[in-house]
């Protein structure tokens, strides 16, 4: 099956590809607002963290969750909206950090979850693309994203908006300087992710009807957001699991039949992965791996930008699976800007 047309003009390619300037004005926009965020809670630390988001946001409060938890100690929960929109329910959250994702900022259920924690006693966070929506508006506070506009149903750069802002307010929240000076330099290493070569997964993609996508802790958030993208733009059926889930249940699957798709980051889950492609490998699958160190001289490797901090690098290597990604889609006859039965805003209830 040949392309459509040119993988360079599709909106995703275009919207994607501004991802590492999206990021750097990010910071350089939003460093006011987040140090006086900073000092509220310092001077009133939240007992946890709750994250509320859907689809693509959702992975990114995924990612959010292991950055709390692994760089502040600050246990980190995801809240259900159909806890408050469909049941009637207020769970107690009295000066917990309540953290909402959200490109448009209007989806009716997030925006009611939202609404609820702050009479019960959260601080509402919003992390939005759309300023002037519902959802800034009710917030005690907003780090906006600052993605610009995204036209494209597949959401790219705002989803990397999201998760260079969840790491940078870490980063200054701690005062850690090594993972400042990463983020640092976190718009370079998005620009060399860009240019990173992932077409030799393309072989073995185009034929592909199931597919599992292996991450695990700061990487899981980008393994859920790759099988959400390879279902929506390219009619793939992806599961994303954590490399320690899988084996409870899914391993029976793996086998010559079913590809999958490994990310990877240079810390302590990298010896645990490792070991799991190679025990895919002995089931006959074949395993595609994205990772700093142990994907050197491998088969099926796909290279990662270096980022000078283990939490940084699912960043560059989501930048990288966008533009195999929508390359994938246009090889199986699909148009990743405007998927079938989707929209931009999802309205839930």
């Amino acid at each position: 099956m040949t392309s459509r047309r040119d993988p360079s003009a599709t909106l995703m390619f275009a919207e994607a590809a501004q991802a590492a300037q999206a990021v750097a004005g990010q910071y350089r926009a939003n460093d006011d607002a987040v140090r006086a965020l900073i000092r509220d809670l310092q001077a009133r630390r939240p007992p946890f963290v709750v994250t509320c988001a859907r689809g693509s946001s959702d992975h990114a409060a995924t990612f959010a969750k292991y950055v709390f938890e692994t760089q502040l100690g600050l246990m980190t929960v995801s809240a259900a909206p159909s806890v408050s929109s469909v049941y009637a329910a207020s769970p107690q959250m009295q000066d917990a950090l309540y953290l909402a994702i959200s490109q448009s900022g209007r989806s009716p259920d997030l925006l009611q979850h939202a609404r609820m924690a702050r009479s019960a006693g959260a601080r509402v966070v919003a992390l939005v693309n759309a300023t002037d929506s519902p959802l800034a508006q009710l917030a005690d506070r907003v780090m906006p994203m600052h993605a610009g506009p995204e036209r494209s149903v597949a959401a790219t750069k705002s989803y990397i908006c999201s998760l260079a802002a969840i790491l940078r307010l870490a980063a200054q929240w701690r005062g850690d300087a090594e993972l400042l000076a990463a983020t640092d330099a976190l718009p370079q290493a998005l620009a060399s992710a860009w240019e990173l070569d992932w077409s030799a997964a393309l072989a073995l993609l185009v034929p592909a009807r199931n597919l599992f996508v292996i991450g695990r802790g700061l990487g899981l958030g980008i393994a859920q957001e790759a099988a959400l993208k390879l279902k929506e733009t390219c009619g793939l059926h992806a599961e994303a699991f954590s490399a320690a889930e899988v084996r409870h249940g899914p391993m029976a699957l793996v086998g010559p039949d079913l590809p999958v798709l490994c990310f990877a980051q240079d810390d302590e889950t990298l010896a645990g992965l490792a070991e799991l492609v190679e025990e895919f490998r002995a089931r006959g699958a074949r395993v595609l791996i994205a990772a700093p160190t142990a994907a050197a001289g491998q088969q099926d490797a796909l290279p990662i930008a270096q980022t000078g901090h283990a939490a940084c690098t699912p960043i560059a290597a989501i930048q990288s699976f966008y533009r195999l990604v929508n390359a994938l889609a246009l090889e199986r006859g699909r148009d990743p800007d405007v998927p079938p039965h989707l929209r931009k805003v999802t309205q839930t209830v």
